[in-house]
């Protein structure tokens, strides 16, 4: 049994999805924090679905984030497309040959995003930043992950990035990557079974009305497990709230393209949903 999350700014409201449409409200029975620390967050899921009322939703409205103080983390360079586009941007630099080796290495790169206040959600704004020149999405499939390091959801994630400023340098990745507005997931989190390798990921930027760029991979392109991922994560780590942890990405814009404030990227997770955002300058 499967279940999708939707949090507003009031409220939490459930899906099963063995009964799509029918949302029940759980907000007096749920806490995202609870939900990371449970030994089985789909008991906690579907108690809380049982306990709450039948209400109404327009799962296309704005909507926050679905977490609580849990962190978000993200790999890199686990999709081919992903470990190209890397090479490219440090060329110059010198520093293409890391991103070679990480991506036949046992150990994965992993990085820190994003606290919980620094996330944003459905239809709201993320950003890139004034002193960058070159900027792109990243549609990654991400994680979710209990206390115990127990994969049990996902969700969709946009994970924003200055190819500009993590070119120049390796060592700038963090100011690459976190910033204010530089993370997004929703548009909900789905407790229960994982996409199959055939599940596709897809992406779509609107400038103006019409479409800049497009493209679409599959999760069976990921070149790391799942529990693989979540395992190197907590190696060495804990984390008390649980965590979210992007995978990859496998959509990369040509290096010709970069996002310009006013534009509007929407990923689409097959069994998942659409995020979208539309971006602004901080």
């Amino acid at each position: 049994m499967s279940f999708r999350i939707f949090r507003t700014n009031a409220s939490i409201l459930i899906e099963n999805m063995d009964s799509p449409g029918v949302f029940r409200d759980a907000t007096d029975h749920f806490s995202f924090n609870n939900l990371f620390t449970s030994p089985s967050p789909e008991n906690y899921t579907g108690s809380a679905y049982r306990e709450g009322s039948e209400a109404s939703f327009n799962s296309e409205s704005a909507l926050a984030p679905p977490i609580g103080d849990q962190e978000v983390w993200a790999a890199g360079v686990t999709y081919f497309r992903s470990r190209t586009a890397r090479m490219e941007e440090a060329e110059t630099a010198g520093g293409d040959v890391f991103y070679d080796k990480v991506y036949d290495a046992e150990r994965p790169e992993l990085f820190f995003k994003a606290t919980a206040p620094r996330t944003r959600g459905h239809h709201d704004k993320v950003a890139i930043r004034s002193d960058s020149t070159w900027d792109v999405p990243e549609p990654e499939l991400t994680l979710a992950i209990n206390s115990e390091g127990k994969v049990f959801g996902h969700t969709v994630g946009n994970d924003m990035s200055s190819r500009s400023i993590e070119g120049e340098n390796p060592l700038y990745l963090p100011q690459a990557k976190v910033y204010t507005g530089s993370c997004a997931i929703g548009p909900c989190l789905v407790v229960g079974e994982s996409p199959g390798p055939d599940s596709s990921i897809s992406i779509e930027i609107q400038r103006n009305g019409a479409t800049v760029f497009a493209g679409e991979t599959q999760v069976s392109q990921l070149k790391r497990g799942f529990d693989e991922l979540a395992g190197f994560l907590f190696r060495s780590n804990e984390f008390c709230h649980g965590a979210y942890l992007m995978t990859g990405t496998g959509v990369v814009p040509d290096s010709d393209f970069t996002l310009l404030a006013g534009d509007q990227v929407s990923i689409t997770i097959e069994g998942i949903g659409t995020l979208t955002n539309v971006v602004e300058v901080v």
